[in-house]
């Protein structure tokens, strides 16, 4: 709902990316996705965070781009990356 961006846990807190999901539902049960948003970015300042809907791939590409520059990253940074 929408006060989990509120409550602060450690996925809100400390993921590299927080994806909130199924915003398609909100209006569903009442959870106002600007309220989110705004709780978001106070809890995670700068902190990257996306909207998605994966099951009709809203906000997908950018969690692709996303990683696809971390990968990036990490290869000039020449870390390991699991396989």
């Amino acid at each position: 709902g929408e006060k989990m961006p509120r409550k602060g846990g450690p996925g809100i807190l400390r993921s590299d990316l927080l994806l909130i999901n199924k915003i398609d539902l909100a209006p569903y049960v009442g959870a106002s996705l600007a309220v989110m948003e705004r709780d978001t970015r106070r809890q995670r300042g700068e902190r990257p965070f996306v909207f998605t809907n994966l099951r009709s791939g809203e906000g997908l590409e950018v969690v692709v781009s996303w990683l696809e520059e971390q990968m990036r990253r990490a290869r000039r940074l020449q870390i390991e990356i699991p396989s």
